[in-house]
């Protein structure tokens, strides 16, 4: 039994990762926190509480997390967060509980600082709660058996610009990395062991029509079904060929690392306002991470679907 944390922002893809996690028996998903990006935090926590009420993990604790980054005040956009506060077309039960009362950031820096129980971190979301807890308990990184991360664009293109929601000239970030830089060089430069699956792996990850199909037809348990609901509710960008495996994949490398290839880089993320949030190699450096610079798209569908028991 492996145990992880999950820290997330609560879009939809994210939920999508944590209902996979939840089916795997081989994990112990130990807490789940909530930062701010996709979701807005009060939203986010309702909707995971609501996720594990659907899952029958009332023993899973969710903490919130603070409602701005680190630095900054840049916001995914509007329409973005709407959407994932509301989750239009997804159904899922009313939580019979409510989000724990100790904040995200102090329940990450004391757990951390247990170095008597490793812990594996799934990180899908802006690394505000993440980063906060490292700075205030900077030896905790060493006690994280380690860090998989989905973020940044490190030989591709960015996503800023992706449906044309956000004008930017900002073309090489990723938003994950955008919305919160200085919480991501925190962690960077932590010294924790960090897996990063960056744009350049999960666009070779495509959700297509295939995929929907199969959920659709084939979903029987109340997660694979869930799941079903939210690739339903994205079935245009899935038929265009816009939408991607994005925080699932990230999962999927957590589970099972060969679903990716991985190569040690040494990444820093840019402060520049032109290029705010850029992941960028240092190649004289030593390396700070692994990096998955390419995915197995067959073998993710085998490892995300077996678990859902979508075959």
């Amino acid at each position: 039994m492996r145990t992880v944390i999950i820290d997330t922002d609560a879009g939809s893809d994210d939920l999508m990762a944590i209902a996979f996690l939840l089916s795997r028996p081989d994990f112990h998903v130990e807490a789940i926190t909530i930062a701010n990006g996709m979701a807005h935090v009060p939203a986010g926590g309702r909707n995971v509480l609501r996720l594990l009420e659907l899952a029958g993990r009332r023993d899973v604790p969710v903490y919130l997390g603070r409602e701005s980054p680190l630095s900054g005040n840049v916001e995914f956009p509007a329409e973005w967060r709407r959407n994932s506060d509301e989750l239009p077309g997804v159904m899922l039960p009313e939580a019979h509980r409510a989000a724990e009362s100790r904040p995200a950031e102090e329940f990450l820096s004391k757990r951390l600082a247990d170095t008597a129980r490793p812990v594996q971190i799934l990180e899908l979301s802006p690394m505000t709660n993440l980063a906060a807890a490292l700075k205030s308990a900077p030896r905790a990184a060493r006690t994280v058996r380690q860090i998989v991360i989905m973020g940044g664009a490190v030989g591709v293109a960015g996503n800023l610009g992706d449906g044309g929601v956000y004008k930017t000239d900002n073309t090489a970030s990723e938003w994950n990395m955008f919305v919160d830089p200085a919480a991501a060089k925190i962690v960077f430069d932590s010294g924790a062991p960090i897996r990063l699956v960056p744009l350049d792996a999960t666009q070779r990850v495509p959700i297509d029509m295939a995929l929907f199909e199969q959920f659709q037809a084939r979903a029987s348990t109340p997660l694979a079904r869930f799941v079903a609901q939210v690739l339903a509710t994205n079935r245009d960008f899935i038929r265009q060929g816009f939408y991607f495996a994005w925080d699932p994949l990230a999962a999927a490398a957590l589970a099972n690392p060969a679903v990716a290839t991985f190569r040690p880089k040494a990444i820093d993320v840019s402060d520049k306002p032109e290029e705010l949030g850029r992941t960028i190699e240092i190649k004289k450096r030593r390396p700070n991470m692994q990096v998955a610079v390419d995915a197995d798209s067959l073998r993710f569908r085998e490892v995300f679907m077996t678990a859902l028991g979508v075959r």
